[in-house]
């Protein structure tokens, strides 16, 4: 926060010797440090805010990833129950399951190979290698769900760091201001 802030000498502001110095915040120019300092905060803080939103979309689409992969991995792990283990024929079926269906779209959509090339014919190894594919890149998906968690956690809290930072200075700053005013007063 403190390389936001640029001291910059008051042309022919010297005063008993003494050169005097305004502080600008992005090329604002305050009148004081605390101004500046309560300016580079606050500035901070908003730009960890965009970074923090921007940040939440990601999790939430990778939520959203998680949760449709669940959704397959259920719909396979039902196709599976249904169908005979030690036999490696095809699971005949009249009409093609609109959940396999689904499920097929959902796995190309996200880059799974879900080799399910006829869905009125699956194979019970077909099911299982594509149930394998799928927790695969569910367990993996969740990892990274959980890393974005703990950044997006990160986030908050430098936020709410940097606001604290700009009240506490504006509250000395008041103080400092109300005892001035005390003090002359009496």
């Amino acid at each position: 926060m403190a390389d936001l802030i640029v001291p910059t000498e008051i042309p022919n502001g010297a005063v008993y010797g003494v050169r005097q110095v305004t502080y600008a915040v992005d090329g604002d120019l305050s009148k004081d440090y605390g101004t500046a300092l309560a300016a580079a905060a606050f500035k901070e803080s908003v730009a960890i805010e965009a970074s923090a939103s921007a940040y939440m979309e990601v999790v939430r689409q990778r939520e959203r990833k998680v949760s449709d992969l669940g959704e397959v991995l259920a719909v396979l792990a039902k196709a599976i129950a249904s169908m005979d283990p030690k036999s490696n024929n095809t699971d005949k079926k009249s009409d093609p399951d609109n959940d396999l269906i689904t499920a097929k779209t959902t796995c190309k959509n996200y880059g799974i190979t879900l080799n399910l090339s006829d869905l009125n014919r699956i194979t019970f190894k077909n099911a299982q290698t594509g149930q394998t594919n799928v927790q695969y890149a569910l367990d993996k998906e969740d990892n990274n769900l959980q890393q974005d968690i703990i950044t997006l956690r990160s986030y908050i809290t430098k936020r709410d760091n940097a606001y604290s930072t700009a009240a506490r200075v504006i509250d000395k700053a008041n103080r400092a201001a109300s005892g001035t005013i005390g003090n002359i007063g009496g």
